[in-house]
């Protein structure tokens, strides 16, 4: 079993300012966040909020075994976390800060334009505990707040941060995608959302990447400059190399000229 880059058995809440324990004070993004979902949830009511909808949610058939990849989203929200936190503290970073900035503009948007969507079905056809499961996400997640998804947007900040992390397999690789892909699905077919939340969500993925992961894509250039640095070199010494012996004979032939005549 892998061992922890950070022995967290030594943090202290008064040594959170370290810099080997720094990057733990970005969980308290997750604070702030519940509190903005609260409000949001509670104090927008649905009837100021716009229905999103569009034809393509009509050929879309609730089905209610896409709510376990649908469930699947909170597994992959908290086991990445969990990783990075323990494993790469700096891609830790990374992500947090794309939720972060991902949860900041989704909920200022949910704030300046609520909406809303009118999807859900009033009874399900079959019976079974899927369909249960979904009463119950159906009772206490409102239909409001929808557009943009943050299914989606986190679904695409997992995966981006997965892609980049030097400790990923190819078929790891392979999996994630197919994770984030089929939780974005997931949320049309369950109808939490509309096709028009899950497409809203890809310019707000590509912000927060952007901003989120500036750094690593910096580092990543420096990284690459250097293997050209390195071969560069060899063959600035070999020039310096060859031009020696020619600047001694230069120096050294009228002195011998010199000699000859003498």
């Amino acid at each position: 079993m892998k061992r922890p880059v950070v022995d967290y058995r030594e943090f202290r809440f008064s040594r959170i300012n370290e810099p080997r324990f720094s990057h733990v004070k970005l969980l308290a993004g997750w604070i702030v966040y519940m509190i903005l979902y609260l409000l949001t949830e509670n104090l927008i009511p649905a009837e100021r909020c716009t229905p999103v909808h569009c034809w393509l949610d009509d050929l879309i058939p609730f089905n209610e075994v896409f709510l376990i990849p649908y469930c699947l989203w909170y597994i992959f929200v908290v086991g990445t976390l969990l990783y990075f936190l323990l494993y790469d503290p700096d891609m830790f970073r990374h992500v947090s800060w794309y939720i972060i900035v991902t949860q900041l503009v989704a909920m200022f948007i949910y704030i300046v334009w609520p909406s809303r969507q009118d999807l859900r079905p009033d009874s399900f056809v079959r019976d079974n505990l899927l369909t249960r499961l979904m009463a119950f996400i159906y009772w206490f997640d409102t239909s409001t707040g929808v557009c943009p998804s943050l299914h989606v947007a986190y679904s695409m900040g997992l995966m981006s941060g997965w892609l980049k992390y030097r400790g990923s397999s190819r078929a790891w690789k392979v999996f994630v995608v197919f994770l984030a892909v089929l939780i974005s699905v997931s949320t049309t077919f369950v109808k939490q959302h509309s096709a028009v939340d899950v497409l809203a969500a890809l310019p707000l993925a590509a912000l927060a990447e952007f901003l989120a992961f500036y750094r690593w894509r910096k580092a990543r250039r420096a990284e690459r400059m250097l293997p050209e640095s390195a071969e560069a070199e060899p063959g600035r010494m070999r020039q310096k190399t060859a031009a020696a012996p020619d600047a001694g004979k230069g120096r050294h032939a009228p002195a011998r000229k010199q000699t000859a005549e003498t």
